[in-house]
């Protein structure tokens, strides 16, 4: 697996504020190369060269990330063009989101008109304050000062930097499903809870009925874990545990490997079990990441089929074993709440890729062992 490096990056916003800063978070938590470990409060700043222009909302985040400084700068500015930035001549015109690099790691360089750590890390209480807020003992690679100490003489000095009181950011582990955080004053996704909110209201509800309140949140919240497997590559969930195992010769399955998933044709659940088999070929993984690797498909919107060769094809591409067996048998909600509505139905479906494929004796001793 590609290292992951530690890094922190600041955020910005004076144009719907509130709504950028916490989209920008989620769209960082979305990205694959980026793992969000902790995201600072959200603090008040007056703009640089003020005209007038409506004061900044400013955060950071500590991450890890699988991105070079400079790729990861390239990511950040699309992100920034996904949220509506528009860039000038004028470096304090009003904007949507800035985000920056701040630290990467102990690195010390220029790179290409730009420096890391970036050179207000130190001196813009905007960025140490947030920064100090969300790794206080990080360590400024030329100063040897902590994050803390920065931002608390920024404080010292009066910087006018001030914390939102009424405004919390969801902290990363809720993207993962997680409901211990604070419902009613924390942000999560205000510009997809609109969308949730309109189709309420669609539905001919009230959204502001206090059984529905926060439910907008709540299904932003619960869509993003559901589909949390497109921000999850193959390799974060391998994450090196694969073993070179001389003699390992005979099958090895996994079966009963429980998952849910949503079908990509009417957004309703369908869920069941998977088993998935190999013969190693010199080499074996930990046999939890065969249920991971299911997850990672199964976490996406989904047709049955498609999951079932993308499970099988994906441990061929890390093991290269000389044979790969998946069954998955799937209950599926748009066949039982709607259409036909079958309650008792269910789907089975397999992929064999290699011996299992071309062998029949070795295809039917599998599926013996997955039906005992």
């Amino acid at each position: 697996m590609t290292d992951l490096t530690e890094t922190i990056i600041s955020l910005g916003s004076n144009i719907e504020r509130e709504a950028n800063i916490a989209e920008a978070i989620r769209l960082l938590r979305r990205h694959r190369g980026i793992e969000v470990e902790q995201v600072s409060r959200v603090y008040r700043s007056t703009p640089v060269g003020s005209d007038g222009s409506p004061d900044f909302y400013n955060a950071a985040v500590l991450a890890r990330t699988s991105l070079d400084p400079k790729e990861l700068r390239d990511e950040l500015k699309k992100l920034e063009r996904a949220l509506g930035r528009v860039r000038t001549d004028d470096r304090n015109a009003p904007r949507t989101i800035d985000l920056d690099v701040v630290y990467y790691a102990d690195r010390v360089e220029e790179l290409d008109g730009w420096e890391i750590p970036a050179p207000d890390a130190t001196t813009a209480a905007y960025v140490a304050i947030p920064a100090g807020d969300v790794a206080p003992t990080f360590t400024h690679p030329a100063t040897g000062a902590t994050l803390a100490a920065i931002a608390a003489q920024q404080v010292a000095d009066t910087c006018g930097v001030t914390p939102v009181p009424d405004m919390r950011l969801a902290p990363p582990h809720t993207a993962r499903g997680g409901d211990d955080w604070d419902t009613h004053t924390d942000v999560y996704a205000p510009k997809f809870e609109s969308l949730v909110y309109q189709q309420l209201l669609e539905l001919g509800e009230d959204p502001e009925r206090e059984g529905l309140a926060r439910t907008p949140q709540r299904v932003a919240k619960a869509l993003d874990y559901l589909t949390s497997g497109y921000s999850t590559s193959l390799e974060d969930v391998v994450n090196g545990a694969i073993f070179d195992a001389e003699g390992a010769e005979e099958m090895v399955l996994v079966k009963d490997i429980e998952f849910y998933s949503m079908c990509e044709h009417h957004m309703l659940p369908f869920f069941g079990k998977a088993a998935v088999a190999y013969l190693p070929n010199g080499k074996i993984i930990g046999l939890s990441k065969l249920a991971r690797i299911v997850d990672l498909f199964a976490r996406r919107l989904q047709v049955q089929e498609r999951m079932t060769n993308q499970v099988a094809e994906a441990v061929d591409e890390i093991l290269a074993p000389h044979g790969v067996a998946v069954v998955v048998e799937g209950a599926h909600f748009c066949m039982m709440m709607r259409g036909v509505q079958k309650q008792e139905s269910s789907t089975v479906t397999s992929a064999m890729l290699g011996t299992f494929k071309s062998d029949a004796r070795t295809r039917s001793e599998v599926l013996q062992l997955i039906q005992r």
